[in-house]
């Protein structure tokens, strides 16, 4: 693959006003929270259903619209509901009727809809979902995650290779890969490059006592405890990009993180923009 010149954009998820496992109700409303992503000097936000999503009254989703071109933010990627967020058994159901997640993507200006992949049968929902979606000039993602096709290296390859169409790619996370006992270096991101659309970025201390755990169906429960992106013991962010330069990636680097015990959105935010600054 010809390498180009890497000019990644950060993003901020507005995870970072929900709690780990509450993932539904917003700690701070959206026109606080985008002037806070760009007081940190983040171009965009990562939309979630906690602030706008499918089942938003179209007021709302106008108002959003308004609040990111006040503030010059745009939208790196949605995920419009909260089944796709808390990865269920009803999270594929947006591949069934992809129509209003695109609608929503399209409003807000965002180039790409994250959805869920659970089992073989999806497979083909995702491809019509992705047919659609290229209609309206909208890519299709999965992150890498627990629970779900993508859970392994090979299991990515296999199912994108047989959903098989240009406009349905990968959130590259490698915290999720590492909890799965995964390569997430220079070696998996080129095995995936071609698929890699977008980059999620948490932080983690695998660790048997962890304060929390998530079930796996290749290795079981892993235990870990949660821990800022800019510190350091966790996931080697340095490889992580080194990985990203060597293939030329050019999109969006995601902070998917909710802020720490003591620790403020705000400070969250801009420690981990100028931490990723660095490694860009």
């Amino acid at each position: 693959m010809a390498k180009r010149s890497a000019i990644m954009q950060l993003s901020l998820s507005v995870r970072i006003a929900e709690e780990f496992h509450s993932k539904e109700a917003a700690s701070m409303p959206l026109d606080e929270l985008a002037r806070l992503a760009k007081r940190c000097g983040y171009a965009a936000l990562c939309m979630r259903a906690s602030q706008v999503g499918v089942q938003s009254p179209p007021e709302t989703v106008e108002a959003a619209a308004a609040c990111l071109a006040e503030n010059g933010l745009a939208v790196s990627m949605v995920t419009g509901d909260f089944d796709t967020v808390y990865n269920n058994d009803n999270g594929p159901s947006s591949l069934r009727n992809i129509t209003p997640y695109l609608d929503l993507a399209k409003r807000l200006g965002a180039p790409r809809i994250r959805v869920a992949v659970k089992q073989e049968s999806d497979i083909a929902h995702a491809q019509r979902a992705a047919d659609e979606a290229a209609e309206r000039g909208l890519q299709l993602v999965h992150q890498c995650h627990t629970l779900s096709l993508f859970e392994t290296v090979d299991g990515i390859e296999r199912t994108l290779t047989a959903i098989d169409r240009p406009n349905f790619g990968l959130v590259y996370e490698p915290a999720n890969l590492e909890i799965c006992g995964q390569d997430y270096g220079p070696a998996t991101i080129e095995r995936l490059a071609k698929w890699v659309f977008n980059v999620y970025l948490q932080n983690q201390l695998l660790k048997p006592d962890g304060a929390l755990t998530l079930p796996t169906w290749c290795a079981g429960d892993v235990s870990f405890d949660l821990i800022p992106v800019h510190a350091s013991g966790g996931v080697d962010f340095g490889l992580v990009f080194a990985g990203l330069k060597a293939i030329g990636y050019d999109g969006t680097v995601t902070v998917h993180q909710s802020a720490q015990p003591g620790e403020t959105p705000e400070a969250s935010a801009a420690g981990t923009a100028d931490f990723l600054r660095e490694l860009i």
